[in-house]
């Protein structure tokens, strides 16, 4: 079930509500009985692909990737 983060804009707690993606819209009250919350926005569940830490000072390549494909419809390995 997925896990949704809370701030509470009367006390400036953060609590999280686990519910169905159905509810995840719904109002959640803070914990300390305030109902003036917001939904935050939870990046971790966003994907996309983590890139490898680059060490400083040194340019990035920009070198084709190996096998030496030039696009097309597959890859430039077989559409000669």
């Amino acid at each position: 079930m997925p896990r949704y983060e809370f701030r509470c804009r009367t006390c400036a707690s953060t609590f999280e509500v686990d519910r169905p993606m159905s509810a995840a819209s719904d109002p959640a009250p803070c914990p300390t009985g305030h109902d003036d919350t917001v939904k935050l926005l939870n990046t971790v569940g966003l994907g996309g692909k983590a890139r490898t830490a680059q060490p400083t000072g040194t340019p990035r390549a920009m070198a084709s990737p190996p096998g030496g494909g030039g696009g097309g419809c597959c890859g430039g390995g077989c559409c000669s």
